[in-house]
C-alpha cells in the first residue's frame, strides 16, 4: 500500500448493537472526533493539534468581538460618551478583520523559516496580551489600552491563522482537510462558546471578574502552545526548500500592490475574492449593531454574551459536519453558492427581531447564524486550496486574509454609522441597519451563483479536476 492510499485509510467503527439510538449516536460522534477516526499519516498531527485546540480557546474566548464588545458596553458604560463607546465596541468587533490586514506580513516574515516555531511564538504574544487585559484601568485611557490588548491578541491570531493554513494543506489529504478542520473547528467553537459564556454569567455576577479569570485563562493556554510546539510538519524541509527557491515575483510581499499581482494572475481567484467582499462586507455590518440592539432594544447586559457571542458558537458544531460533506465533494465555489444564502436569511431575521422587538425572531436569526458560522469556518479557511498551487498556499491564503481585514476596516464603522443615522431619524429605527445588510450579502450570494454557473459553462472539469483524485467519504 502507498502512502497516499495510507493516508486515506481510515478503520471501520462497528456499532455496537444492543444500544438505544441516542446513545448509538452520541457514541458515533464521539468517536469521529478520536485521532483512530483519522487518516492514518495524519493522526499524531490531529492528536496534538486537538489537545491544542481545547487550550487555546482560553485566550481567544476574551477577545471574541461578542464576548469584548459586551462587556466593554457594560463595564465602561458613563466612562465616556454612549456614541463614543459604540464606536469602541465597533472598533472591537473590527479588530478581528483589522489584523488580517497584516497577513501578508506574517505570511512573508514566516517566509522559509520553521512554520511550527513561528506559530509557536505568535500563540505566546497571544498570552502575553490577554493576561495583560486584566490589568487596564476603567478610564478612558484603560479604555485605550484594553481595546490595544485586544488587537495585539487579534494580530497574533491572524498570523497563526495564515500560517495554520499551509500546515493543514500539507499535512492532511484534500479529501479529508475539511472532516480534519471541521473537528478542530468544532471544539475550538465550543470551548470558545461555553468560555464566553461563563465570563459573562461571572461578570453579571461580580463586574471585575476578568481581571483574575483572564491570567489564571493565559496561563492554562500555555498547554496549547506546548502541544503545538510537538506537531510536525509533513515535508517541511521540502517545503522550505520550494519557499527559498521561488522567484522573487511568487513570494509573499509586503507590498499592497502583491495583493493585486496576485489577483491579476488568477482571474477566477479574484472573481472568487470579489463575491467574497461583498458578501462578507454585509455580513460584518450587522456585528457590532447586534452587540448594541441587544443592551439597547432589549436591554441584556453581561448576559447579552449568550445572544451575541454563545449562542451562534454552540450551533455551530451542529452544521459543521454537514457543510464539511459537501466541501469535501466540491469546488469552494458551489459551495458559497449554496451556504452563502443562510447569512441572507439570518440577517433578514435579526431585522425583524429589531423592528418588532420579538425576542424569538432574534434567537432564530442568530440560530441561523451559527448555521452559516459553521460553514463560512470551513469555507474561510480551505477554500483558497481549490485555487492555491503548491507552495503558494500562504500567499493566497495572505490576500484571502487581508482583504478580509479590508472589509473589516470598513464594515463594522459603516454597521454603527447607519444604526446612529436611522436612531437620529427616528428613534427604533436603528435595527434598519439589518435590512441593508442583508440586501448587500444577497448580492454577494447572486455573484457566487454566477460565478458558479460561469465556471460550468466553461467545463465540469474546470471546477472539479483538482478534487476528483482525492474525493473520499468523511
Amino acid at each position: 500500500m502507498t502512502s497516499t492510499e495510507a493516508d486515506q485509510t481510515q478503520p471501520a467503527t462497528t456499532p455496537a448493537p444492543g444500544l438505544p439510538a441516542p446513545v448509538r449516536l452520541t457514541r458515533r460522534v464521539f468517536v469521529s472526533f478520536l485521532p483512530s477516526s483519522m487518516p492514518l499519516l495524519s493522526r499524531m498531527n490531529y492528536r496534538r493539534e486537538l489537545t491544542a485546540t481545547f487550550f487555546l480557546p482560553l485566550v481567544l474566548a476574551p477577545v471574541e468581538g461578542g464576548v469584548a464588545g459586551v462587556i466593554i458596553k457594560n463595564a465602561y458604560q458613563g466612562v465616556v460618551p454612549e456614541s463614543a463607546l459604540n464606536y469602541v465596541v465597533a472598533a472591537l468587533v473590527a479588530a478581528p478583520a483589522f489584523a488580517n490586514v497584516f497577513s501578508f506580513f506574517w505570511a512573508r516574515m514566516a517566509h522559509g523559516l520553521d512554520k511550527i516555531r513561528f506559530i509557536n511564538a505568535l500563540q505566546i504574544g497571544m498570552v502575553l496580551s490577554v493576561a495583560a487585559i486584566a490589568l487596564s484601568p476603567k478610564t478612558p485611557v484603560g479604555l485605550v489600552v484594553m481595546l490595544a490588548l485586544v488587537l495585539s491578541t487579534r494580530l497574533c491570531y491572524a498570523g497563526v491563522i495564515t500560517l495554520r493554513s499551509t500546515v493543514w494543506g500539507v499535512n492532511y489529504p484534500r479529501g479529508a482537510r475539511a472532516r480534519v478542520a471541521g473537528k478542530l473547528t468544532t471544539v475550538q467553537v465550543i470551548v470558545v462558546a461555553v468560555l464566553g459564556y461563563g465570563l459573562g454569567e461571572a461578570m453579571e455576577w461580580w463586574s471585575p471578574a476578568f481581571r483574575v479569570l483572564l491570567p489564571v485563562g493565559a496561563l492554562a493556554a500555555l498547554v496549547g502552545v506546548l502541544s503545538w510546539s510537538r506537531v510536525r510538519l509533513r515535508g517541511h524541509r521540502r517545503l522550505l526548500r520550494m519557499e527559498r527557491e521561488n522567484a522573487r515575483a511568487d513570494r509573499p510581499s509586503l507590498n499592497p500592490l502583491g495583493i493585486i499581482r496576485l489577483m491579476r494572475s488568477d482571474r477566477r481567484y479574484d472573481a472568487y475574492m470579489s463575491c467574497q467582499m461583498i458578501l462578507g462586507l454585509g455580513n460584518m455590518m450587522t456585528w457590532a449593531p447586534v452587540v448594541i440592539m441587544v443592551k439597547d432594544v432589549f436591554h441584556y447586559e453581561y448576559r447579552a454574551v449568550s445572544l451575541t457571542h454563545s449562542i451562534p458558537l454552540l450551533v455551530m458544531p451542529l452544521s459543521i459536519p454537514i457543510w464539511s460533506r459537501l466541501l469535501d465533494r466540491r469546488h469552494v465555489v458551489y459551495f458559497r453558492s449554496i451556504h452563502s444564502w443562510i447569512f441572507v436569511a439570518s440577517t433578514a431575521l435579526v431585522f425583524a427581531s429589531g423592528v418588532s422587538v420579538l425576542l424569538p425572531l432574534l434567537v432564530a436569526g442568530v440560530v441561523l447564524k451559527g448555521v452559516a458560522f459553521g460553514g463560512g469556518a470551513l469555507a474561510w479557511n480551505l477554500g483558497h486550496h481549490d485555487f492555491a498551487p503548491e507552495g503558494r498556499q500562504s500567499e493566497y491564503m495572505a490576500a484571502h486574509v487581508t482583504l478580509t481585514g479590508l472589509r473589516g476596516l470598513v464594515a463594522p464603522f459603516l454597521g454603527v454609522t447607519l444604526y446612529e443615522l436611522f436612531e437620529a431619524s427616528a428613534p427604533g429605527r436603528g435595527p434598519w441597519v439589518f435590512a441593508v445588510a442583508s440586501a448587500i450579502t444577497a448580492v454577494g450570494a447572486i455573484g457566487f451563483v454566477a460565478l458558479h454557473r460561469s465556471m460550468t459553462r466553461q467545463g465540469a472539469e474546470s471546477i472539479e479536476h483538482d478534487l476528483a483524485p482525492t474525493r473520499t467519504n468523511p
